[in-house]
């Protein structure tokens, strides 16, 4: 897939950065109404309304009501609604009750937004807000992404399978007969973790030391025709594959196939249409994707392997978001790019961890528990936001994001 212009430009200065990353989340929206907006399809994801204010509410908050002098709150109510998990900043609307604000109107959060963005003009180009303002772009182009995801989710449920987007997913670089191919590692101690220079979440650091055997990491991400091989084979159906509790929530929940597809189509965000056997498989959960490894033969890597081969790969490279367009994989050899992919590895601590002080040490900290770790960006990951260091994370039983897997095996 031939790569746009970013329009999130790293490079550009914070405040080119904000009026970007706040453009694009509009311009992601522009076709969506009120109702569309407003609809949440489970406690996990959110409505795009929802998002496009919790983004503000955190400008103003974390940014204007502390640090603009004469700063009013733009609607003394609405911190309630809109503070997601911030324990520090008092008392807010439960999750899964999101999707009942009809009010206020998508057009009332919009001229919010405006007012928001206008008045961070003031703050911008100082350099003491620097480093909070580099947070709050990192933390708005992460809902950019929970957007397009979630709003999938809820257009999903609709039996008519509305489009968001128009046209047909681009078909995907067919890796032909080539063979999968490997990135060899020797092993030893490498460092893990953010460089002191450059933005990361806290949870990418400390730096530290970490051993690895020799491993090999494939080339290429697991494809739709690679999966179907799976469930051909009795991938679903044979209990010696699976982890216990993904055995469990296998035949709890009835699951037979990726979410999103339905005979030989898949849902995007263009609509249904047929499945491309050659992009890589996405909408996968935990258990899937070591389920499939075992399959295989093959295992899924820890992040550290990951990272260890990523560090010498470009992170703006590969099938990552542009602009306003409909996200779909493409497949490739980048190791960047089309989807999130699972690790063996949970989302723990690394050594010497401390949260950062005030609300904003609820950023990361408090998850480590029960999530594992994803790494590398997907279709739907604004390009520039992600690096090798970079640690999503999931439960293991979710799978409404773009997530995938790459194998990996010992050596």
């Amino acid at each position: 897939m031939p790569q746009s212009k970013p329009v999130i430009d790293e490079g550009a200065s914070l405040s080119r950065q904000f009026l970007e990353t706040r453009t694009l989340t509009e311009a992601l929206t522009a076709s969506l109404s009120d109702a569309d907006a407003t609809i949440q399809s489970m406690e996990d994801a959110s409505p795009a309304k929802w998002h496009l204010a919790h983004t503000t509410w955190f400008w103003e908050t974390f940014l204007l009501r502390d640090y603009a002098p004469g700063y009013r709150l733009y609607n003394e109510r609405w911190p309630y609604l809109f503070n997601s998990y911030y324990e520090a900043e008092g008392d807010r609307i439960g999750r899964f009750s999101r999707g009942l604000l009809s009010r206020p109107t998508l057009t009332e959060v919009l001229e919010w937004r405006a007012h928001v963005t206008d008045a961070m003009s003031a703050l911008l180009d100082e350099p003491a807000h620097a480093d909070l303002i580099a947070l709050g772009i990192a933390h708005e182009q992460q809902h950019t992404e929970l957007l397009l995801t979630d709003i999938k989710h809820a257009l999903f449920q609709n039996p008519l399978g509305p489009a968001m987007f128009g046209g047909s997913p681009e078909p995907a670089m067919s890796p032909g007969a080539q063979p999968l191919g490997w990135h060899q590692h020797p092993g030893g101690v490498i460092m893990i973790g953010a460089q002191a220079d450059g933005f990361a979440f806290d949870n990418e650091g400390p730096q530290h030391r970490a051993l690895i055997e020799p491993f090999a990491l494939a080339r290429r991400l697991v494809s739709n025709r690679q999966w179907s091989e799976f469930i051909a084979d009795g991938g679903y159906s044979t209990a010696s594959l699976w982890l216990s509790d993904g055995w469990a929530w296998v035949k709890e929940h009835g699951i037979s196939a990726p979410l999103y597809w339905r005979d030989d189509q898949a849902f995007t965000h263009q609509g249904w249409h047929p499945r491309d056997p050659d992009a890589p498989v996405t909408h996968i959960s935990y258990y899937e994707a070591d389920a499939f490894a075992t399959w295989a033969g093959a295992r899924l890597p820890t992040e550290f392997e990951w990272e260890a081969i990523g560090q010498s790969h470009s992170a703006a490279a590969g099938n990552q978001l542009d602009g306003a367009a409909a996200p779909a994989p493409c497949g490739g050899e980048a190791l960047f790019g089309d989807c999130w992919q699972f690790t063996r590895s949970a989302y723990l601590p690394y050594p010497r961890f401390t949260p950062a002080a005030g609300a904003v040490g609820e950023y990361n900290g408090k998850f480590m528990s029960g999530q594992f770790v994803l790494k590398g960006a997907s279709c739907a990951t604004v390009r520039g936001h992600s690096r090798a260091s970079y640690r999503n994370f999931f439960y293991p039983h979710q799978r409404w994001q773009f997530t995938g897997l790459r194998l990996a095996r010992d050596v």
